[in-house]
């Protein structure tokens, strides 16, 4: 009798969760509802070399880019910041993505441009002709610190950059307006300050 009791209770249990691997995080990871989407649209644009080889996910690390293709490993990355537009968006960007997968395995070893011909085609088989390169959503745009401060030594003009200079830079106007147009030493920029807030 304890014997049943126990079946009854194994087979009464909620269903498990998927693994982790395999379920979409909120934050990031992959998506298989959007990847099983994704094949669904390749499908039917015919790019069936993509279908077995795509994979879709969330990536926090975008700020700004709604999303990103890679078609070396045929991998389309969206920005999580995607969900607070809808899911209309979701599936826009998604098929935006796609199209520039679709363009490259149509192209094959041909070098393409990012957002050229061959994208807008691919666009409009994804049912999204009139498709623009660049989204409009207010994605807050992260500012990043600029801590280097550097002086040309003849006008003064500041430079402002995130990162200290790798390699020696002059100001572009004195060495126009003095030089010639050509590089010279007495025009090298200055580090003044190395932690400038503005």
């Amino acid at each position: 009798m304890l014997f049943f009791k126990q079946l009854e209770l194994f087979f009464s249990r909620a269903p498990a969760t998927p693994a982790p691997e395999t379920r979409a995080r909120p934050g990031g990871g992959r998506d298989p509802q959007l990847e099983s989407e994704a094949r669904a649209l390749l499908m039917l644009v015919g790019a069936t070399t993509l279908i077995p080889l795509v994979q879709v996910e969330w990536n926090p690390r975008l700020r700004t880019a709604a999303g990103r293709a890679d078609f070396r490993r045929a991998l389309v990355s969206l920005n999580p910041q995607l969900h607070e537009h809808g899911a209309a968006e979701v599936d826009r960007t998604l098929r935006h993505e796609l199209a520039h997968l679709v363009a490259h395995a149509r192209a094959g070893r041909r070098r393409i441009a990012p957002h050229g011909p061959e994208w807008r085609q691919a666009c409009a088989d994804l049912g999204i002709a009139d498709e623009q390169r660049c989204h409009t959503l207010p994605f807050p745009a992260r500012r990043p610190r600029r801590r280097f401060l550097y002086l040309c030594p003849k006008c003064a003009r500041e430079f402002r950059r995130v990162r200290r200079l790798r390699r020696v830079m002059a100001c572009l106007a004195c060495c126009r307006q003095f030089a010639g147009g050509r590089f010279s030493n007495a025009f090298q920029l200055r580090l003044v300050r190395s932690e400038w807030t503005g």
